[in-house]
């Protein structure tokens, strides 16, 4: 990388999620996701009908998947600032207020380490408050 290139993407999804994206969209119009942070759900990304799930202050928007604005709450943003989301599909019951459940499927969070080429072009990206970045 060059310090012409754009800043790596926060968030991704793989060709699985992307489809599952897709059907979800088909079936109940635009989508958003949270990362969510535990409680009832765990730790996994969850999916809505855009606008339904409340963000404030405290959420970070990642980026977008498939068209779809993806958030972290700030403080987990943190904790995973260094890394970038890989979002993927697998068989089995997600989230039970995310909208892939009745699919079959659950949407789950892969991860990996931003190189240092990669964190340095981030770093020159972000404005004062880091978590405002993309």
């Amino acid at each position: 990388m060059t310090k012409t290139d754009p800043p790596p993407a926060r968030v991704t999804a793989t060709d699985a999620a992307t489809a599952l994206i897709k059907k979800l969209t088909d079936i109940h119009g635009p989508v958003m996701f949270h990362q969510s942070g535990g409680c009832c759900d765990g730790s996994a990304p969850m999916c809505f009908p855009l606008g339904e799930f409340k963000t404030g202050d405290q959420d970070v928007l990642l980026g977008e998947i498939e068209g779809s604005p993806f958030y972290i709450g700030r403080a987990q943003f943190e904790y995973w600032r260094h890394t970038q989301l890989i979002i993927d599909v697998v068989d089995g019951r997600g989230g039970m207020f995310s909208l892939e459940g009745p699919e079959g499927k659950r949407f789950l969070t892969r991860s990996r380490i931003f190189t240092d080429d990669e964190w340095n072009i981030l770093k020159q990206t972000e404005q004062s408050d880091p978590a405002e970045a993309p």
